[in-house]
């Protein structure tokens, strides 16, 4: 399209230079809205939301999503409290519930999920895991963050390493007991070097010990209630547990759980026949194509509970950053976009974590899982009410506690003290550090 030229005019590059002033004056009206999202997440999991990020960008030209990973959890919250103090907060960050929910979203540059949610593209959003659920739900069941990382801890097994020490049908055994059976066949055909391994020892050993076996984990159900404090009181269920622990150890049918990556990496490489973890290493193990592996359910003890409760949601969520309006409504487009049903569900599928909303786990054709053991069934039971004992707990300066509770654990896997000797100070340290302020 071409303009005439006011009359007398014979400078075209004085009009060409009025042109571009112009185009640039009106540059913030059609300029794309940066939408800094901060995350932690191991590689697989990073690419996987990358991927969706730059078909996002791809999709539109109003906003351009820009991802900013960091080591460890650690580092991202140290950056997220220093660019609070020089205001380059990003728009979205990844934190983990850790139980303390309230203490998150008391940090003055945070805002919860549920007021973003109101937004049109959020509007209408079906959720997955259900508002009874502790975790990250405030006590009125309202999102405080957008759950992309929810995970749950499950037992993977090497199907190999069952079918190689002559286990039919190779699957492991849902009591403690009759996996301590087949821990030994493997370990003398063929898995002696690693049978079984962890990185989660609290959570197996301690917090999911209660939930699978219906009991609570602590007092004032689980520190939900509104009224007094939780305490802890590890009773001969948790004694009898931890000493059966360190008998595998003494006995090398288990290697001593560490909370690091190096017991994952053993599972993928093929050198574990059963490995307890989180449910998000999923996607990571579907791409290892020498890896034949299912999941499982975490065991329990008959004899404290007939049928198995299912284990504590965990992981983290997308904690929104207080912005202005044009970046707020930039991520509650990005997020009503990461939500729609076939982006969800590629999500789930791709990493292992719990599924968005229903209509990603509806969407998730039967071929996925034909090679995944229960996983369906395992995944399917957090879209329903939880009990009372499964529907997560909230307890002050849970993070400085659980990392206690690990030190001893490891002191009593190492041999250092008898489980209830372990067991009466986890005890005590807890229910001194959660009164503490």
């Amino acid at each position: 399209m071409s303009f005439p030229m006011a009359s007398g005019a014979r400078r075209p590059g004085l009009c060409a230079a009025w042109t571009l002033a112009a185009l640039v004056a009106s540059g913030p009206a059609w300029a794309a809205t940066d939408v800094p999202i901060w995350l932690s997440l191991d590689s697989h999991n990073t690419d996987a939301f990358e991927s969706l990020v730059k078909a996002y960008n791809r999709s539109q030209s109003d906003v351009q999503v820009k991802v900013r990973s960091f080591d460890t959890p650690e580092a991202l919250s140290q950056a997220l409290d220093a660019a609070a103090k020089d205001k380059s907060l990003p728009a979205l960050a990844q934190i983990g519930d850790s139980h303390t929910l309230e203490d998150i979203s008391q940090r003055s540059y945070v805002q919860p999920f549920y007021t973003l949610q109101k937004s049109a593209p959020l509007k209408k959003v079906d959720w997955f895991v259900s508002s009874d659920n502790a975790f990250i739900h405030d006590a009125k069941g309202r999102l405080m963050a957008f759950p992309a990382m929810l995970e749950i801890p499950v037992m993977y097994y090497n199907q190999d390493a069952f079918k190689k020490a002559g286990i039919v049908p190779a699957i492991p055994q849902r009591t403690w007991m009759s996996l301590q059976g087949q821990l030994v066949s493997m370990a003398n055909k063929g898995s002696r070097k690693c049978p079984l391994t962890s990185n989660l020892p609290v959570s197996i050993n301690l917090e999911n010990l209660a939930a699978v076996n219906n009991q609570l984990y602590a007092s004032a159900d689980n520190g939900l209630k509104a009224k007094g404090l939780p305490s802890f009181s590890f009773d001969v269920t948790y004694v009898r547990h931890l000493s059966l622990m360190i008998s595998w150890v003494r006995s090398e049918i288990m290697v001593r759980p560490d909370a690091g990556m190096h017991s994952i990496s053993r599972f993928a490489n093929g050198e574990c026949a059963v490995m307890m973890s989180s449910s998000g290493h999923i996607g990571q193990f579907n791409e290892q194509r020498k890896l034949h592996y299912a999941v499982s359910g975490l065991p329990y003890y008959p004899e404290v509970t007939k049928v198995p409760g299912n284990p504590f949601i965990s992981g983290s969520g997308l904690w929104v950053m207080k912005s202005s309006k044009p970046v707020t409504d930039a991520t509650a487009a990005f997020l009503g976009w990461l939500a729609q049903p076939d982006h969800a569900a590629q999500w789930y599928q791709e990493t292992g974590y719990l599924p968005l909303t229903k209509a990603a786990f509806d969407k998730t054709p039967a071929s996925y899982y034909t090679d995944l053991g229960q996983w369906r069934n395992l995944v399917a039971v957090y879209a329903g009410r939880s009990a009372v004992t499964g529907q997560g707990f909230r307890i002050h300066n849970y993070p400085e506690i659980r990392t206690k509770f690990q030190q001893i654990i490891n002191s009593a896997l190492d041999g250092k003290q008898p489980a209830v000797t372990a067991l009466n100070t986890a005890t005590a340290e807890g229910n001194r550090m959660v009164r503490q302020r």
